[in-house]
């Protein structure tokens, strides 16, 4: 790409908000600090430069990042108390992080409290819960999760909750059970957003049914430009204009490349076979360091491209968004490396003729737009 597209898209990502779905550095910062929130927070320096993580201060603002969805994550092997408690763990590391980088971070709760952030010159900092199991069946601690903050719930991770079928697992519950409509009714009813990552076809189609607020999906891809069971039927992304939606299209190898996608298939198998469990992602990253298969293909700016514009032309401009995944996986497409490469993503689709004003819905004027729809649904 041209310098001067680069220099475009950066000086556009200067005074549009670019929000960010899904960011996992508050279960990054576990790994290395452990579950102790005060340590964890504390574990790493971010206002120097981390080759560990894919996630700085230094790289937040040469990617001009003003809006990130803090993924407060929790495992599927932790269930019912212990995954509550760890629900809560992550939701406090990422307090403590808003409360040791002051000058950086803010939390916010709103759109409008978004903005002023932005204005400020400081990240707006919102709570996103990965994966139902971490309610316990409970809706009282799906309240609870709201009333700290958290800003969207994703009804499964990459197993079956009692209630919802994932896209990873074997179905279960053709969708969603009477109890996981009433979740969604419930999320409508206490302003929380209703993310349908990870969730298998029927389940996005059950909520979208059920939820009278827009929906988001906040890491995900489309499965007609890369058939993944992580990614977004067409007939799903054509439902996202009558419903307000937002899809935001995420950076994962393996679900943005037919390639890396490949390889993936060919990891799980071998997975399988040594009688490990693909699904879980511990024992995935632990395989892969002594698997001797096949090197792991690379993702490219372009593969990202071409689910942006896809989603584009299903969904319409106004329904779509992005949502990296940054230090959820191991590794990121070239040129998308880490958090400083936004503006190489902007600069690539200023080249293929969007305008500015496109550009700054996919960057974040449609996920405001969002939260505030959301909102006006509570009651």
């Amino acid at each position: 790409m041209t310098n001067e597209a680069l220099q475009r898209a950066t000086k556009l990502l200067d005074a549009a908000i670019l929000a960010d779905g899904h960011n996992d550095l508050p279960w990054e910062l576990r790994e290395h600090g452990g579950p102790n929130p005060v340590e964890a927070a504390a574990s790493l320096d971010l206002t120097v430069r981390q080759p560990a993580l894919h996630t700085d201060f230094p790289k937040l603002a040469d990617g001009k990042l003003g809006m990130q969805f803090w993924s407060v994550y929790v495992p599927c092997e932790f269930e019912g108390h212990s995954a509550v408690t760890a629900v809560l763990e992550q939701i406090e590391v990422v307090h403590q992080l808003a409360e040791r980088y002051p000058d950086r971070l803010r939390l916010v709760d709103t759109a409008d409290e978004a903005e002023a952030a932005f204005a400020d010159g400081r990240i707006a900092s919102l709570l996103g819960a990965e994966g139902g199991h971490s309610i316990a069946e409970s809706l009282g601690v799906l309240r609870i999760l709201r009333r700290l903050g958290v800003r969207y719930m994703t009804l499964t991770h990459n197993f079956n909750t009692t209630w919802a079928d994932s896209g990873t697992d074997e179905p279960a519950h053709g969708g969603l059970t009477e109890f996981g409509r009433d979740v969604v009714r419930e999320m409508n009813k206490i302003g929380m957003m209703v993310d349908l990552s990870h969730v298998a076809p029927t389940t996005m189609r059950a909520a979208i049914e059920v939820s009278s607020a827009p929906v988001i999906f906040s890491h995900s891809s489309c499965l007609a430009v890369n058939d993944h069971p992580r990614n977004i039927p067409d007939d799903v992304l054509a439902l996202l204009p009558g419903n307000g939606g937002v899809a935001m299209t995420t950076f994962v190898p393996a679900f943005i490349s037919p390639k890396v996608s490949a390889w993936d298939q060919e990891l799980k198998a071998a997975m399988e076979t040594a009688g490990k469990e693909y699904r879980n992602l511990a024992q995935r990253g632990e395989f892969v360091k002594e698997w001797d298969g096949p090197v792991k293909p690379k993702a490219t700016v372009d593969d990202v491209v071409a689910h942006v514009e896809h989603a584009r032309e299903v969904a319409g401009i106004d329904h779509i968004g992005l949502g990296g995944d940054y230090d959820g996986v191991g590794t990121l497409p070239e040129g998308l490396e880490d958090t400083s490469k936004y503006p190489v993503l902007f600069a690539a689709l200023l080249e293929r003729g969007w305008s500015d004003e496109d550009c700054v819905k996919l960057a974040g004027k449609n996920t405001l737009r969002v939260l505030r729809e959301v909102d006006g649904f509570a009651r």
